[in-house]
């Protein structure tokens, strides 16, 4: 069938069948889809939906139009953990070494930034000669090693969805519900997980900003994964504000870092990471309880276990050997740091995750084209949380940045993206719902 024609079946509202939807992601591989085919698509989808069957079969047809990795001889659960997306969302460079740390295998395979929120492969290209695109041979050699591996997908691993993400990224289609769901699940699918933990975000800097919408995204991926056998469980996190103290690529390797070291330790981030770390090891049968589970991390934390983890795979994956002792002089800076200080005193009761994500882009540090290279060290440090107090000493936020340009522009953005009271709000649990 003619790609034009199954494009024109869900434009018109149809359903597609497992035939057309193979047909049409096969196209992809081999030339006989193009790339306005294919925003084509996905903007019909995006209008029109899939039904569960559909997203299956799409899930399903993306995660094999590659290889399909196994793990025959891993002795351990093959554990990972996905997000749906957020602002200053680091939780990964954590999440992984922390539960290799506590005996289990973690194949992470990472997405670069989308839309208005980072990507943690473009983070980990803040480190000099970390290799994102390691082949099958290299990461699976990591993960036996070391235990984890974060890579970003090589061409032989769900190839349909890294042509389609790049699209759906530029063209208004990445808050789809179907697309999300066989985007996350393909790329994990082919991974050979057992198990797999959704971080999914909700709040006006996610996808999803009504809770309702990311229940649903929760749900589908569910029961697409779980019907395609992987274990499954989703915990709903939130994203009305930036997930820690930094905004940016090479700033959130360096609160990943300190955060491993115990000297940087984000209270909100600290509950995020570890919500999702005690699920897993509890549904992986690790561990019995989660404050069983939640006592192991703390331990792999003290012992600097999770943090010599990090390391090995940094070093595993070409980057220095010595990162972790020397973070600060390997990972890129930018020219100038200057504070943004709000115009009245006060408490900040609202914040903007989504302008501010879209600010970073304005600083070169995400992504207007596919093809754009990314300035890794702009961003944003010591940024204040919903709550926390501000006035002519205590800055909104650090800005990292190359031109006075960007920074006048960054500055404006922050400011609109903040409300400022003279009432402290309550404070407010991130770990919003786990299913």
């Amino acid at each position: 069938m003619l790609p034009q024609e199954i494009i024109r079946i869900k434009r018109d509202k149809g359903t597609l069948s497992a035939e057309q939807i193979r047909e049409f992601i096969a196209g992809i591989g081999i030339k006989k889809v193009d790339d306005v085919q294919v925003a084509a698509m996905t903007m019909a989808i995006f209008l029109n939906g899939l039904n569960k069957r559909e997203t299956i079969d799409l899930t399903l047809a993306m995660r094999d139009s590659g290889d399909v990795l196994r793990w025959d001889g891993f002795d351990k659960p093959i554990v990972d953990k996905h997000s749906s997306g957020g602002v200053g969302d680091k939780v990964s460079l954590m999440l992984a070494p922390m539960l290799a740390a506590c005996d289990v295998y973690v194949p992470m395979i990472a997405g670069r930034g989308l839309g208005h929120t980072g990507g943690t492969i473009d983070k980990l290209e803040a480190i000099p000669h970390y290799n994102t695109a390691a082949d099958n041979t290299l990461f699976r050699k990591t993960v036996k090693e070391v235990g984890c591996a974060i890579i970003g997908q090589t061409g032989n691993l769900a190839p349909a969805d890294k042509k389609i993400y790049a699209i759906r990224d530029v063209c208004g289609t990445v808050e789809s519900i179907p697309l999300i769901t066989a985007s996350i699940l393909s790329k994990k699918l082919a991974a050979g997980l057992q198990y797999l933990v959704m971080d999914l975000k909700c709040g006006n800097g996610a996808f999803m900003a009504n809770f309702e919408d990311a229940k649903a995204l929760a749900q589908s991926i569910i029961d697409v994964a779980n019907g395609a056998g992987t274990q499954t469980r989703a915990v709903l996190t939130d994203m009305n504000q930036v997930l820690g103290s930094t905004a940016g690529n090479a700033v959130e390797v360096k609160e990943a870092v300190e955060y491993l070291q115990g000297k940087n330790v984000n209270p909100r981030l600290d509950q995020v990471t570890r919500a999702l770390c005690t699920e897993m090891l509890v549904m992986c049968h690790r561990c019995d309880t989660l404050a069983e589970a939640d006592k192991m991390l703390s331990d792999a934390l003290s012992s600097g276990l999770a943090l010599e983890k990090f390391a090995q795979m940094v070093a595993a994956l070409g980057g220095p050997t010595d990162f972790v002792e020397k973070y600060e002089q390997y990972l890129p800076h930018a020219a100038h740091i200057k504070p943004v200080y709000t115009a009245q005193s006060g408490y900040i009761t609202a914040m903007n995750a989504r302008a501010v994500g879209l600010s970073i882009i304005e600083l070169g540090g995400g992504r207007s084209t596919p093809a754009q290279t990314l300035d890794l060290a702009t961003g944003y440090t010591e940024f204040a949380q919903v709550g926390d107090y501000v006035d002519a000493q205590k800055p909104l936020a650090l800005v990292h940045y190359q031109t006075e340009e960007q920074f006048e522009r960054a500055a404006r953005a922050l400011l609109n993206a903040v409300t400022v009271g003279k009432t402290q709000p309550a404070p407010a649990n991130p770990v919003l719902l786990k299913i």
